[in-house]
């Protein structure tokens, strides 16, 4: 494309800060809201050379017609201040180039006993401040690590009655042992939600001003305290929250660009779906189908399965989730795609291939071998298939591309796989308890979420939930059953691990 001279002269004036850009159309709407680490760097990339750019990219810049922009101290407020624009202004290019489908909002439930400070996708008419929405989830969940230095917050509610070793680090408030008062708590909360509405200038202010009042009445402990929160917002300015790097879609383009010269395609792969397998020991068999359009994960277009074929077969079950994503209706209603990443070596990779073919499907599809990340690519033969092992740097564009959409299919099958086995193993402890039906096993579910829960939970909690002659045979039970431990556990990970390649 032909950039103007005026746009030209945009670029040259561009500061080596961080801060928030605006790109307008020849109207002087805002058609896009972004933040940079180095505004220079970051507003330039849309205008440098890119073979195959993403087209919503190229259709945003070949509208741009102007540039504006504001400067701001750290990233930390380029973060903020972009969300509230983006609310404010409704971009409609913010919209078409999302990355994350499910914007992300910070939960402050300060008015109840114990505040806490967590983040959610799905805010609620629950009594709590949500600030939002956020576009870059890990961005801001960085930002809030950092911030918690500056005003130490909780994210969850502990049951012990001693201060827990964030306490101790300097990252909670230590109700627990009334090392903070709840009054004194829910003011430092009340700072961390105006720091996070981007008034930070304001609220330095205000902190400098309390200080000095402290030191005027001789509380010389209370302004330490606020001398140390004044340290730790000025040493925000150090840390860094996203970088521009994790924005601009050249590497993605280079990694497209890639597969396209390494694997001989006949042009960008548009949509990559990958799949995986994951079960226990043969039980709990699922498959997981994850797709990535333009490099981006698209999250709606996820789909699971949950297999038929009985047993421990990888080859079999990579064999049914591709004849059924193939299928009648599943082959119409879902976009086709350029090419398929099937997890696993060349048996894994034989049997998509097999099923493919026998489907009339033709579809590139590759492997990803973990043990040394390599790309495993077939070539029909007489015989079955020839196969080349192709090891590429693990610094390759290609190499992280592929790397991020195999473990994302992996994180998705372990999910699935986990809530099978959950409910599973939670049906068949409750339904064995004496007295309990399906209402009693919906209400104590419904009260305390899981067995784990209901173990946690006291026997008054349990016999106000549902009666006393039950709830003193099911806390009797649980305590006994030693088949629930396995419930009781927060690290799942160890179960889940011996299967996903």
């Amino acid at each position: 494309m032909q950039v103007s001279e005026h746009i030209k002269k945009r670029l040259s004036e561009l500061p080596a800060e961080p801060g928030v850009y605006f790109h307008k159309d020849s109207n002087g709407t805002i058609i896009y809201v972004g933040k940079a680490a180095v505004l220079k760097n970051r507003v330039r990339q849309y205008f440098q050379k890119s073979r195959h750019r993403d087209p919503k990219t190229e259709a945003l810049v070949e509208e741009i017609a102007d540039i504006e922009w504001v400067t701001v101290e750290t990233e930390i407020d380029a973060l903020f201040l972009e969300a509230e624009l983006i609310k404010r202004y409704k971009p409609r290019f913010n919209i078409a180039l999302r990355d994350d489908r499910s914007d992300l909002f910070v939960r402050i439930d300060i008015k109840s006993d114990h505040p806490t400070v967590s983040t959610t996708h799905r805010p609620l008419d629950d009594g709590a401040e949500y600030i939002g929405a956020f576009q870059s989830a890990g961005s801001v969940i960085r930002a809030l690590k950092f911030l918690r230095k500056a005003f130490p917050f909780d994210e969850k509610v502990s049951k012990s009655k001693r201060v827990s070793l964030n306490y101790h680090i300097g990252l909670s408030p230590g109700l627990e042992e009334g090392k903070t008062s709840l009054e004194e708590y829910r003011a430092n909360i009340r700072k961390l939600s105006s720091y996070l509405k981007g008034n930070r200038v304001a609220l330095t202010k205000d902190i400098e001003k309390e200080m000095k009042q402290a030191a005027a009445n001789k509380d010389f402990e209370k302004a330490a305290k606020l001398r140390n929160q004044l340290f730790a917002m000025r040493e925000l300015k150090k840390q860094i929250i996203f970088s521009d790097k994790e924005f601009m879609d050249l590497s993605k383009d280079q990694a497209l660009n890639g597969l396209v010269d390494l694997l001989g395609l006949k042009g960008e792969p548009h949509r990559i779906e990958g799949y995986d397998i994951s079960h226990m020991q043969g039980t709990d068999t699922v498959a997981s189908m994850v797709v990535f359009v333009n490099g981006i994960p698209d999250k709606k277009e996820y789909r699971k399965f949950k297999m038929r074929v009985p047993g421990n077969d990888d080859f079999a079950h990579m064999r049914e989730v591709l004849s059924r994503r193939f299928a009648g209706r599943n082959l119409e209603r879902w976009p086709k795609p350029d090419l398929l990443l099937i997890d696993g070596g060349k048996g894994q990779l034989s049997s998509a291939l097999d099923t493919l073919q026998e489907m009339n499907i033709d579809i590139p599809a590759i492997g990803l071998a973990k043990r040394l990340e390599t790309i495993i690519q077939a070539t029909p033969t007489e015989k079955g298939y020839e196969f080349e092992e192709i090891l590429l740097p693990k610094t390759s564009h290609v190499v992280k591309l592929l790397q991020r959409i195999r473990d994302e299919s992996h994180r998705f099958a372990v999910s699935y796989h986990s809530s099978l086995k959950t409910k599973r193993q939670t049906k068949s402890i409750l339904e064995d308890i004496p007295g309990v039906g399906p209402t009693t096993k919906k209400k104590l579910l419904r009260t305390f979420g899981s067995v784990k829960g209901i173990r946690e939970a006291s026997v008054k909690e349990v016999v106000e939930a549902i009666g006393q002659d039950k709830g003193k045979r099911v806390k009797q039970y649980l305590e006994t059953d030693t088949s629930t431990d396995i419930l009781a556990s927060d690290d799942t990970s160890k179960e889940l691990h011996p299967k996903t390649h």
